[in-house]
């Protein structure tokens, strides 16, 4: 029994981070201006020389979000967990930090496709 319990708490928590990737895809293609064209006819990922920061943030019913910033300018001010039904982060402080370092190493990328 409390193996069948321990595979479902996984797959919900694999869910979750695979919703939370595909939503801050999508955040980020709204969010972001095409890349440009560089002098050298490549695109360039216009967030190659960004200094990224992030803070773990307290949400609804003792839960965690996370703000991402840009350069030191609010990017993401996330405080649900994204594609998740309701108003509630993220359970574990754990879990917020590597979404939002998994957000930010995505934007760091040119989102997911490096230059």
């Amino acid at each position: 029994m409390k193996t069948l319990f321990r595979r479902s708490v996984l797959f919900l928590v694999q869910a979750i981070l695979y919703a939370t990737l595909l939503t801050a895809s999508k955040l980020q293609a709204q969010t972001v201006q095409p890349q440009q064209q560089s002098h050298t006819g490549k695109t360039a990922n216009q967030f190659a020389n960004t200094k990224f920061t992030y803070k773990i943030i307290d949400a609804p019913n003792k839960t965690f979000g996370y703000d991402i910033y840009a350069d030191g300018k609010a990017l993401i001010h996330q405080p649900s967990i994204p594609a998740v039904a309701g108003n509630e982060g993220f359970k574990a402080k754990g879990d917020a930090l590597k979404v939002a370092k998994l957000v930010i190493d995505k934007m760091k990328k040119g989102n997911g496709h490096q230059p």
